[in-house]
């Protein structure tokens, strides 16, 4: 009897992912009474067993951190001679983080670059926990990404500012030159005009002198003819 609670303790202290019946292990041969105290076993009367529970195996504390800080010039290595795949790639601006997996070792990389310079890279032998490292790598990316954003973003703004004012100097620019222009014509014309005015008042007072001096000839010839006309002997019709 001594035995049997020994090995009980045993059984109930000890972590199990799963229960062992308690019948098979009083059945093996080791734990069998030896035959003088076979009849004090059976004057005995039974006792009451309480059921075993399953209770699951803990991981122990070395497996809780799979993750582990990659050498740099090794997995750049392995990236140049193709013996890694990229399984997740994000890039914004000059930040970059990828996922990779190399097949021979059965183990991935998460690497972080910054203009495609290899900055910080992890290495596990588990996937999910490759994935929450590359989950925290990109979200750092879009953090870092942030200000660049903001700067583009500037960037741009102040761009389509610069171009609608070289656009409003232009305009403005040949606005003046059409509004000179116009003042440069409109000076030229009123000046054309003046001067024809004068012109025309010359040339009128031509015309009138000339037709002053025709009508004075016109009369001289007027008197000529007449003078001569009385010269002539007038001969009687017949």
């Amino acid at each position: 009897m001594k035995n049997l609670w020994n090995r009980w303790g045993v059984i109930t202290a000890t972590p199990m992912s799963h229960v062992v019946p308690l019948g098979a292990e009083l059945a093996t041969p080791e734990d069998k009474a030896p035959p003088d105290a076979g009849e004090d076993l059976a004057a005995e009367s039974p006792q009451p067993v309480t059921p075993l529970r399953a209770v699951p195996v803990m991981p122990s504390p070395q497996g809780r951190h799979t993750l582990q800080m990659a050498d740099i010039a090794e997995v750049e290595a392995l990236a140049a001679s193709d013996a890694v795949t990229s399984f997740r790639f994000v890039r914004s601006f000059n930040y970059s983080v990828n996922l990779m997996f190399h097949r021979a070792e059965l183990s991935y990389y998460v690497a972080l670059y910054h203009d495609e310079c290899l900055w910080r890279v992890l290495t596990s032998t588990e996937l999910d926990s490759a994935e929450a490292a590359f989950r925290q790598f990109e979200e750092q990316v879009m953090r870092l990404s942030e200000i660049e954003i903001r700067r583009a973003v500037l960037e741009a703004h102040n761009e389509r500012l610069s171009r609608m004012t070289a656009q409003s100097e232009a305009q403005a620019e040949r606005l003046r030159s059409d509004l000179e222009r116009n003042n440069t014509l409109s000076q030229l014309v009123t000046n054309r005009q003046h001067q024809l005015r004068r012109e025309i008042g010359q040339i009128e007072a031509q015309r009138v002198a000339a037709q002053a001096q025709l009508n004075k000839t016109l009369r001289q010839v007027q008197q000529l003819k007449a003078a001569s006309n009385e010269g002539i002997p007038r001969i009687p019709n017949r």
